[in-house]
């Protein structure tokens, strides 16, 4: 069989985004261990990334590589990001934000919410996104770095980055050649697999060469060239739940106010992100087809830019959904080959990291194990369907009804882990809690009560404390936060002192 042979190459078929996060990631884990790397890109495929919001992981991904924080945000021409402001998501002239970060501190042992839950059947009139200082810092367009002050629970935010996807590729790419990754230019003609085996043996470039391997890592997009194409594994396609299939992205001039968050703003049948790069704005609409056509959407992007185009609309059709298996015999999927979730809570960064982690976990330095494959599809499959279901439940909480897409949305036939977690949440504020779980509590509290969904009761244990004490307690909290947004100075003002991009940055992209 020749499955318990060592395996001595990785080659790896894609550049972009998730090529290079593999290539730069492995050749710092296998460092030392003989085992030779090589990324196969072809010139005329460039990446989908537009501009790209990530999650706080992205901080822990460059932190592994040894990364200089400055200087990564200097060459992607990052702007920093505590959250995502969404507008016009619960009903129409409404938003509300998700923080990275949590909110209040515990009194008496109880969590904070159940509190504030309290509270508010008491007729307290202050929203929840005022115990956060992330929250408050964003929508006050300031930043300050986290844990400035020591013991102090609302200090401890987290925080990710917008950034420009293609040049972070170059600067991942620059990392993982100068750790020995051997990097080949060519188009990939034929994915050569074993009749007896199944397993991949080599790819054949245009120019005659044959690249053989041990390990293939398939970050060839949405094409899916190994994965798909050559291995013919199949695809669990989820629009039944998520009904979004287009999306078309178009950067403008950067504009005055950089904020330090995502918009995602509800449209009549999808929605429009905003992000703020340093030297441009990222912008595009992600809707269904069904229910508005490719030139609707495009004239609603272009009139809402708050700046010029700078390049023609892309057009990206995706069907959202996952791979059956990330991972058979020799292979394994990354990014877009691996899987699609519309961008609505930027996670696929963070997925593409999870695919890497499970890479790193299971690597078959013994050879390829079933068992242990197996285990690596059933992690994935858990983090992919934690993640679709805080994507339906954006869709599913609204109150919008005032279109023929928000309406098909309300009839949508939720998946029992989310209709589960719903009810128990409605009842009084408890949560269930599912392997593989990509967000926090706080991230469900922001989106239920933005959506204005609350428990019906209140948590017994937040009952003993005094009316009196317990209005004092949050009015002390709502001082602090504000005490502390007063010390911070703009987002801009704080790229600009530590962190402004090089103007070369500025024009490669």
């Amino acid at each position: 069989m020749g499955m318990d042979k060592a395996i001595k190459s990785v080659v790896i078929v894609g550049g972009g985004t998730a090529g290079w996060m593999a290539a730069s990631s492995l050749s710092k884990f296998l460092n030392g261990k003989e085992i030779d790397i090589t990324l196969v890109e072809s010139a005329d495929i460039g990446t989908i990334g537009v501009g790209e919001a990530t999650l706080p992981a992205i901080r822990e991904f460059n932190h592994y590589l040894g990364l200089d924080e400055v200087e990564f945000i200097k060459a992607t021409n990052a702007t920093f990001k505590l959250g995502i402001e969404f507008e016009n998501w619960s009903q129409q002239g409404e938003s509300f934000f998700h923080p990275f970060a949590g909110y209040g501190a515990p009194l008496d042992g109880v969590g904070f919410y159940h509190h504030w839950n309290r509270a508010r059947h008491l007729g307290e009139q202050s929203e929840l996104g005022e115990y956060c200082l992330a929250t408050q810092l964003a929508l006050g367009n300031k930043f300050a770095q986290p844990n400035l002050q020591a013991n102090n629970p609302l200090a401890e935010f987290n925080y990710a980055f917008h950034f420009d996807a293609s040049a972070y590729a170059r600067y991942l790419r620059s990392y993982a050649e100068k750790a020995g990754v051997s990097r080949i230019e060519q188009h990939i003609t034929q994915v050569n697999v074993e009749p007896q085996s199944g397993q991949i043996s080599s790819i054949s470039l245009q120019d005659g060469r044959t690249i053989s391997g041990d390990l293939f890592i398939d970050c060839s997009g949405f094409q899916g060239l190994l994965i798909k194409q050559a291995l013919h594994i199949g695809y669990d396609d989820w629009r039944h739940w998520l009904p979004c299939d287009s999306a078309i992205a178009v950067p403008c001039t950067a504009s005055e106010d950089l904020t330090p968050y995502t918009k995602s703003i509800a449209m009549d049948a999808g929605w429009r992100w905003r992000i703020p790069l340093q030297h441009r704005t990222g912008n595009g609409v992600v809707f269904c087809r069904d229910y508005m056509s490719e030139e609707q959407a495009t004239d609603q992007l272009l009139a809402q830019l708050d700046g010029a185009p700078l390049a023609d609309p892309l057009v990206i059709r995706f069907t959202t959904g996952k791979r059956q298996k990330m991972w058979h015999k020799n292979c394994v999927a990354i990014g877009l080959a691996s899987g699609f979730m519309e961008p609505l809570e930027s996670t696929s960064i963070a997925m593409i990291q999870n695919g890497i982690s499970n890479i790193h976990q299971f690597f078959p330095f013994h050879g390829i194990n079933e068992v242990e494959i197996a285990e690596a599809n059933r992690l994935n499959d858990l983090q992919y369907e934690r993640i679709r279901d805080f994507i339906i439940l954006h869709y599913q909480a609204t109150q919008r009804t005032d279109t023929p897409f928000w309406q098909h949305c309300q009839r949508i036939e939720l998946p029992d882990s989310l209709k589960h977690k719903i009810e128990l949440f409605k009842e009084r504020g408890h949560f269930a809690r599912y392997d593989g779980e990509q967000f926090e509590i706080n991230s469900w509290l922001s989106i239920f009560t933005g959506m204005k969904v609350y428990p019906k009761y209140n948590e017994m244990a937040a009952e003993n404390m005094p009316k009196d004490a317990l209005l004092q307690q949050l009015a002390q909290i709502r001082k602090a936060i504000n005490q502390g947004v007063g010390f911070a100075g703009s987002h801009a003002d704080f790229i600009n002192k530590h962190c402004q991009a090089l103007a070369e940055a500025s024009k490669a992209s």
